[in-house]
């Protein structure tokens, strides 16, 4: 019964993993396109960093690729864990530390966005 239920899993984390690739390849898009190739000089300065972030739309674009940035990464650390053939106590420990650091990192990264609203 495990294996079934840990193949549903598997694949549903396959297929997040594979739709959060392609959602980075469009967000990455932006990001780039608006910070360094609009920009003058190819880079902004903070008070350009400033004043871009503080439009709500823009805020939220960046924060949106901040957390799917995030999602992804976590879930690639948990398959390359899960690929060295941990025991199934070992799994849980990954699992639980893998969503520690990612929820983590989110919470710092919006923390961090905020203070330059």
């Amino acid at each position: 019964m495990r294996g079934k239920a840990r193949g549903v899993s598997t694949t549903i984390r396959w297929l997040l993993q594979a739709a959060t690739g392609i959602l980075l390849l469009l967000l990455l898009g932006v990001h780039m396109v608006a910070n360094h190739f609009i920009a003058e000089g190819g880079i902004r300065t903070y008070d350009q960093v400033i004043a871009y972030l503080s439009h709500p739309v823009i805020w939220t674009w960046e924060a949106l690729f901040l957390i799917i940035v995030t999602f992804h990464a976590m879930l690639g650390v948990r398959s390359v864990l899960f690929d060295l053939g941990p025991s199934p106590e070992t799994e849980k420990k990954i699992n639980l530390g893998v969503a520690i650091g990612g929820i983590g990192a989110i919470v710092y990264g919006l923390w961090l966005l905020s203070q330059l609203r």
